[in-house]
């Protein structure tokens, strides 16, 4: 009997070792095969760079747990390539706009001091020279401004303000470009908004400038205001030649413009205008006060672009 008891227990020992080791290689080999998905996101994760951000994790062969996780990660890096590419065209772009004044000043100067000439005749170089510096100081301030309210840095003086009277000052000031242009402003409706007025005046300036540069002569230019209960908008609108539809999701980006803009003459220029950075200043702006800007054209008839603005309630 005691024989037989211990044979039992020797085959009761062995029986639970190897259970027990095919459990473990079964357990291990299990966890492989299931974490498989993982190494292969960890994989295409790691071979993700600044200059590889086209590369996806695959969703539809990933576990249902990690489906969301996938699809989560994959919206991070279309934002993330979204960003890489519009900063590599803000590079491209800024050096562009620079070189041409730059080049300018150094022609100028160096045509200048190719031979003696009379006080009168560096006196108009000086003064060319003045418009090019104006003109870098100006994009330099813009660029600034647009710095600081991509970080909210931007101190808003917010203050219940009559959008009307200030869409009124604003358009004055602009009546004389459009009369040379042979252009009518036409202002309608009314609307309280919380604002920063400083602020909201350089927006509508902004739009207003761009009306009247690209309305043609004898048009008019619309300007109105719409109390919708919930938010309040500011449109300006004008007849031309239009935004084609490829170009009307990006005319609010730093340094856009369309048609080759960069080289027609601008001499109606403000702050902002001229090299692409007056539509970005707006979305900025707009941004700042918890609103938003938005355009629509319909190519050689009108463009419109839209200020809203939340309702004072909720600013």
């Amino acid at each position: 009997a005691q024989g037989l008891l211990a044979e039992y227990r020797r085959a009761l020992f062995a029986a639970m070792l190897f259970g027990g080791l095919a459990a473990a290689a079964l357990g291990f080999f299990t966890a492989r095969n299931g974490l498989r998905p993982l190494r292969r996101m960890a994989g295409t994760a790691g071979d993700i760079s600044a200059s590889r951000l086209d590369r996806r994790l695959e969703v539809a062969h990933a576990p249902e747990e990690l489906k969301m996780l996938a699809a989560t990660f994959n919206a991070m890096l279309e934002r993330l390539h979204d960003s890489f590419t519009r900063l590599s065209d803000f590079s491209s772009d800024l050096a562009h706009e620079l070189r041409t004044p730059i080049n300018n000043l150094m022609g100028q100067t160096q045509v200048a001091l190719s031979r003696v000439r009379s006080a009168e005749e560096y006196r108009a170089v000086l003064e060319s020279n003045l418009e090019e510096y104006e003109r870098l100081a100006r994009m330099i301030g813009d660029m600034l401004f647009l710095a600081k309210a991509d970080n909210v840095r931007v101190p808003l003086n917010a203050e219940e303000i009559d959008l009307r009277a200030e869409l009124d000052k604003v358009a004055e000031y602009y009546e004389v470009l459009a009369d040379d242009a042979n252009l009518r402003i036409v202002c309608e409706g009314q609307g309280r908004v919380l604002a920063d007025r400083i602020l909201i005046q350089r927006a509508i300036g902004n739009l207003l400038s761009n009306a009247v540069r690209h309305a043609p002569p004898g048009s008019e230019i619309g300007a109105s205001i719409a109390d919708l209960g919930d938010a309040v908008e500011l449109r300006v609108a004008n007849p031309g030649p239009g935004i084609p539809p490829e170009h009307l999701t990006r005319v609010f980006d730093r340094f856009y413009q369309v048609d080759g803009a960069r080289e027609r003459p601008d001499a109606m220029e403000c702050s902002g205008t001229g090299a692409g950075l007056g539509l970005a200043i707006v979305k900025s702006i707009m941004r700042l006060h918890g609103g938003d800007a938005g355009a629509t054209s319909e190519p050689g008839r009108l463009t419109t672009f839209t200020l809203r603005f939340p309702a004072s309630g909720r600013a």
